[in-house]
């Protein structure tokens, strides 16, 4: 190696931690179609491997090693980013590691974060943040709604981004080893899916509007079609919409785009007409 062992000295910094967290945040940079995030990830490691690696030829083979096929979460693959730091400063101080295992735990945490990801922080936190920022919207609060969504999702994006590089470096494998024993990561899945699905479901008949203003009249007798139908459930045609929507997404695969284009000329159509209002 072409750093000696000196104990603390050469341990990686709380600033050399805050520039692999900056370079972090470029992950998707280059994304590829061969090697994906590789690109990105090895401009995360870069400033581990410049503070350790003097030798042109082992630097040259610490960048070809993170240059391999890399796919993750965007945000949670900085806890791999973390990890990868502490092992190539345990192989380029200690020299007891094979380099080829800081590889073999990239791809063993591909999956599971992929799916702790897409389901806590895309599947979850995002459609929260989004359907308050509309409420907002619709109740008149105008940017705030907008500006509410950007914050929101920049505290969660960089909180778990932070925590990901410095726990990640700090705990090591054995952060690995304890969050994959313990199944925390499925657990963690299911319940988001779980809370996700409530608390957008609650956002229904706030977000997703239809009323029919046909009303018959019978002598002194007037009946409303809307208000029969609020009798029986506030909201009921929205959550009938929102679950033609899902069951054509979901099980006759319609692309939402096409569903969108038509739910915009059913509304255009049904209002002019006087159907919809």
């Amino acid at each position: 190696m072409s750093t000696e062992n000196n104990g603390n000295e050469n341990k990686l910094t709380n600033r050399d931690l805050w520039k692999v967290f900056l370079h972090q945040l470029t992950i998707r940079g280059t994304n590829n179609y061969e090697r994906q995030q590789n690109a990105g990830f090895t401009e995360a490691m870069m400033p581990v491997i410049e503070k350790y690696y003097e030798d042109p030829e082992e630097k040259k083979e610490a960048y070809a090693r993170h240059m391999e096929y890399f796919l993750t979460n965007d945000i949670t693959s900085a806890i791999p980013v973390g990890v990868a730091a502490a092992m190539e400063e345990r192989y380029a101080t200690e020299g007891d590691i094979d380099p080829d295992s800081i590889n073999a735990v990239k791809t063993a945490l591909m999956g599971p974060l992929a799916g702790l990801g897409d389901s806590l922080l895309n599947g979850t936190a995002r459609p929260i943040l989004a359907g308050i920022a509309i409420s907002l919207i619709t109740a008149g609060l105008g940017w705030i709604g907008p500006i509410f969504f950007v914050i929101g999702m920049s505290i969660v994006s960089l909180g778990v981004r932070y925590l990901g590089v410095f726990q990640g470096y700090k705990q090591g494998v054995k952060f690995v080893e304890k969050i994959q024993s313990s199944g925390l990561i499925s657990r963690i899945s299911e319940l988001a899916a779980i809370a996700a699905y409530v608390i957008v479901g609650g956002f229904i008949p706030a977000l997703v509007v239809i009323s029919i203003p046909i009303v018959y009249q019978s002598g002194d007798t007037v009946l409303s079609i809307q208000e029969t139908l609020d009798g029986l459930m506030p909201g009921i045609l929205g959550m009938l919409y929102t679950g033609l929507m899902y069951l054509l997404i979901s099980k006759k695969k319609i692309s939402a785009v096409k569903l969108i284009l038509v739910t915009m000329i059913v509304g255009i159509v049904g209002t002019y007409c006087g159907i919809l209002g």
